[in-house]
């Protein structure tokens, strides 16, 4: 409520302004088989999960071993209710009173789509099948800088595998609605191996998602490159191939970024010779990996940072290695290649988008921060809509967008000696003539020059015979 004064006269108050909420970027999501779990140390006496009601049954199950209750899919209100109702029993009101604790916890974590903040949010809310890469992608991410992701849970058939490529393209679905995150990942797409065909079918439904939502980029898995344990003979046709599908009927295939090969992470698994002995590491998908870096990259550098030539942490070793001689041939076509160098550890060695070619899109940078531009539009300039369209809303406009703009030029994200050369924003009579406001619409004109990253060092040397000495001019 406003203070009241009541003598004539100058007054002083403190106001304190608010930061502009800063824009999330690198924050994935990620789709993969789950089951929602919550902790239990045991059920209470009398109630038996093997004779529930018709409604209720084969909904939920208990796993006496890791003490936790398990449910496969998305438990609505109705079916949370219908638990609840098992534990009225009021003879055993603290065994109850625990189970209806974890029912809701079991409610709130059995939704299609939950938000982690830590790695072990994971381990504590959801638990995958043998074949899943979920939970290796998901711990990636956060060993290589992550801070926040979304999960997009799909349920896993074991009986029934053809029905999994559908469960993860529905599942895609439920990422749509949300607006602060710009990356997609889906690992589980691999667990479709050894038919190509499905995995490619899912990998270009989340191209399609991407171009929907118009917000987001998909970073990709190439297929597996090891068969028995020995490099496929067609490894690199493969490889070729699955990005010349990827990219067919696609209008916007450069939302779409491919590393290969895979990564051997550092977490222990049972021997499958000796379950009760543990070895070190597993081949993965390293699109989890990859998008923690993405956001370890936005959050050191910024978004207009390639996120290349980065140290990818949490592993042991690559699939196979990687020379020049093999990325030659991917690099131009927009496969990235993860490499090891000696003293430098394991890298992300390429920044490039399934665009190939089109020098537009070539580099995840620079389309990121297309992305990044039309995100923060959408959340900062919703309150242009129903304004006045005239000369004031138009200047308002231009000095907003400019005050942006002009701050990712002073970090280095766009190319000129003065604002003028890096960007300009229009939006006057000209780009708004009577016509157009008659049809209610009022039309910016934005028009950036990205930085491009330094791709190819060039260092020439030059040897001269005619002289003992060498000269090295000022700059």
């Amino acid at each position: 409520m406003p203070k009241v004064y009541k003598t004539p006269g100058v007054y002083r108050e403190e106001f304190f302004l608010q930061p502009q909420e800063a824009l999330p970027t690198g924050i994935p999501g990620f789709v993969g088989f789950a089951w929602a779990i919550a902790p239990l140390e045991k059920l209470p006496p009398g109630i038996d999960l093997t004779s529930l009601p018709e409604s209720l049954k084969g909904k939920i199950d208990y796993d006496s071993e890791k003490k936790c209750l398990v449910f496969p899919g998305v438990i609505t209100s109705t079916i949370r209710d219908e638990l609840l109702q098992l534990s009225e029993d009021p003879e055993n009101s603290e065994e109850l009173l625990l189970f209806q604790k974890a029912i809701q916890s079991l409610f709130e974590n059995a939704q299609q789509v939950i938000s982690l903040q830590r790695k072990r949010d994971f381990d504590n809310e959801l638990q995958t099948p043998n074949e899943s890469y979920l939970a290796e992608a998901v711990n990636g991410f956060f060993e290589n800088g992550g801070i926040r992701c979304y999960v997009a849970r799909a349920v896993f058939e074991s009986e029934n595998p053809d029905r999994n490529k559908e469960a993860l393209i529905q599942a895609l679905s439920g990422l749509e609605p949300l607006n602060d995150l710009d990356l997609v990942a889906i690992p589980d797409a691999m667990t479709l191996y050894p038919d190509k065909q499905a995995v490619l079918q899912v990998q270009q439904a989340a191209l399609n998602h991407c171009e929907t939502c118009g917000d987001r980029m998909v970073v990709l898995d190439a297929l597996p490159s090891l068969e028995n344990g020995q490099p496929k003979l067609t490894l690199y046709e493969d490889i070729k191939s699955q990005h010349r599908d990827l990219s067919v009927n696609q209008k916007e295939a450069f939302n779409g970024v491919l590393y290969f090969p895979w990564v051997k992470n550092t977490q222990d698994y049972p021997k499958q010779d000796d379950p009760t002995q543990l070895e070190k590491g597993r081949l993965v998908p390293p699109c989890g990996h990859v998008a923690g870096i993405i956001a370890r990259s936005d959050r050191d550098r910024g978004v207009f940072k390639a996120p290349a030539n980065e140290e990818i942490y949490d592993v042991l070793d690559l699939e196979l290695p990687i020379d020049n001689s093999i990325q030659e041939e991917l690099n131009p076509l927009g496969i990235n290649c993860l490499r090891s160098f000696p003293g430098r550890g394991i890298r992300v060695w390429g920044a490039r988008t399934l665009a190939g070619q089109d020098f537009n899109w070539r580099y995840v940078n620079v389309r990121r921060l297309f992305l990044t531009l039309m995100r923060w539009i959408d959340q900062n300039m919703f309150w242009v809509t129903f304004e006045p369209n005239g000369r004031l809303l138009w200047l308002r406009i231009q000095r907003e967008l400019s005050f942006y703009l002009e701050g990712w030029w002073q970090a280095g994200a766009l190319i000129g000696e003065t604002r003028n050369q890096a960007f300009y924003v229009k939006c006057d009579e000209e780009t708004n003539p009577p016509e157009n406001r008659e049809l209610g619409q009022v039309i910016t004109e934005i028009g950036f020059a990205p930085n491009a990253p330094a791709e190819f060092i060039i260092v020439r040397i030059v040897r001269r015979t005619d002289t003992r000495e060498i000269l090295r001019p000022y700059i």
